[in-house]
């Protein structure tokens, strides 16, 4: 049996891939300073939880270790990751071990700044759907799965590759790791400031991602997104292929959409101009694993959608609430314009936190310039205090209005009040659109969007 000790285990991903791990039969232990819900009780529900907090090296790193998995929280001195080294354990980055574990397996690895979360679980979906036999790696949970990471002795896995950095003590992309035998890449816009502080050093990690593709490997690509168009430019090789995708046509009619395919309509549950794009980006992989196009359209109709994308919380008459993800400049335009598009007759309301280190940024802030247009009413919420955390230079809603290039837009840095201020508009023929990495200072997204929604519109 292997034993597997997790150094900040009750990360996001972290702690799913200990889940999956345990599954599969592993020992597994693991430490944190700190843990958070939903990683605590489901840790807790498979008797994974740490009986303390803190880091304990005496207690946790033995010679019995098979490996140590070290997790993005860790910082480089932690105790436990010094011990491991005296002592010779096998130290595995998160990517480092999935690759590990999928040596043997056919690799496809989904890329891009945007949309890669959706592409995957579309792709997983139809797996699914299809009873094909495979494992994967993906950043949101999805309905229909236990976990975001599945290992076992399936031939294929299908993984959402990130760009950001693979560990404390390694800076390397994590989608360089992977090694991937196909690989998606959806479209690139600047992200991650914080450790790609120009955006020729962030697109020449895709470069470098599209530069590993083996001989007889397949590149599946974007060819509407100009940065990747020009990174392929720069890939003569002919002992690879190349499969363009576009954007797949569609319909909208009464609300609805509908992918339109020879001469048939399919009604889908999703929506917006960047997942008809998501969604043949996904039907090129299938195609790849062996599934009909017409599987492909049986089973898309029932996808709903990765969780905080485009999730629809509630819903009451012709007042609709929705969460998303977004808070790169270009995913917050797709989500609003996608939005805008598919409720044409609605007011577009639309929240969103200032969360991440690049979009709090002075620096980073004029990239959302015009980014934000779509919404009739804009709102934009943002943190001071989360600002000094990170150690970044103040800001100021003068900063942030300048950035966003948009005179109307509303602008908070009170949690309690822009919710005061949420709650007064009338939301009768309204979309509200609430669009965060994290839950604008303790605000039970879920909670909220039923307590909006019962109040008379």
């Amino acid at each position: 049996m292997q034993k597997v000790h997790f150094i900040a285990i009750g990360g996001s991903a972290m702690h799913n891939l200990a889940l999956a791990l345990h599954k599969k039969g592993f020992q597994v232990t693991g430490s944190d300073d700190e843990i958070f819900e939903p990683s605590l009780t489901r840790l807790a529900a498979k008797n994974l939880l740490p009986e303390q907090f803190g880091w304990f090296p005496d207690k946790n790193i033995h010679s019995q270790l098979d490996a140590i998995i070290l997790g993005m929280h860790a910082r480089a001195d932690n105790p436990e990751l010094l011990k491991a080294n005296e002592l010779g354990i096998k130290i595995y980055s998160y990517p480092e071990y999935i690759y590990e574990q999928s040596k043997n397996k056919q690799r496809i690895v989904i890329a891009g700044s945007h949309g890669k979360t959706s592409i995957t679980s579309m792709i997983l979906h139809v797996l699914k759907h299809q009873n094909k036999s495979f494992d994967y790696l993906v950043g949101a949970h999805l309905e229909g799965f236990d976990n975001m990471v599945q290992l076992s002795d399936a031939p294929i896995i299908v993984i959402e590759g990130d760009e950001y950095l693979d560990s404390p003590t390694n800076r390397t992309p994590k989608f360089l790791f992977y090694n991937h035998h196909t690989a998606v890449i959806s479209g690139i816009a600047w992200d991650h400031i914080n450790v790609f502080p120009t955006f020729e050093e962030y697109k020449l990690q895709f470069q470098r991602f599209l530069d590993l593709t083996p001989k007889s490997g397949v590149l599946i690509y974007n060819e509407d997104d100009k940065n990747v168009n020009l990174l392929l430019k720069n890939i003569k090789r002919e002992d690879i292929q190349k499969i363009a995708y576009q954007e797949h046509k569609s319909k909208i009619k009464d609300g609805e959409t509908y992918l339109l395919h020879d001469l048939e309509k399919i009604k889908v549950p999703f929506f917006g101009v960047h997942n008809m794009y998501n969604v043949n980006a996904a039907k090129q992989v299938c195609l790849k694993l062996g599934v009909s196009e017409s599987e492909f359209y049986i089973a898309i109709q029932s996808f709903k959608g990765a969780s905080n994308r485009l999730e629809l919380l509630a819903k009451k008459e012709n007042t609709f609430i929705f969460k998303d993800f977004a808070h790169a400049p270009s995913k917050l335009e797709a989500t609003t314009k996608a939005v805008k598009k598919q409720f044409p007759k609605h007011k577009i309301v639309a929240c969103l936190e200032l969360h991440t280190f690049s979009s709090l940024n002075k620096e980073f802030l004029g990239q959302y310039a015009h980014k934000f247009d779509a919404p009739d009413l804009s709102i934009v919420y943002f943190n001071p205090q989360t600002v000094k955390h990170k150690k970044l230079p103040d800001i100021t809603k003068k900063d942030i209005s300048k950035g966003f290039a948009k005179d109307t837009l509303m602008v908070f840095d009170n949690s309690q009040l822009m919710r005061d201020f949420v709650e007064s508009i009338p939301l009768k023929n309204v979309v509200l659109l609430l669009m965060s990495s994290g839950n604008f200072d303790g605000i039970h997204l879920n909670d909220f969007a039923q307590q909006l929604i019962n109040k008379p519109l």
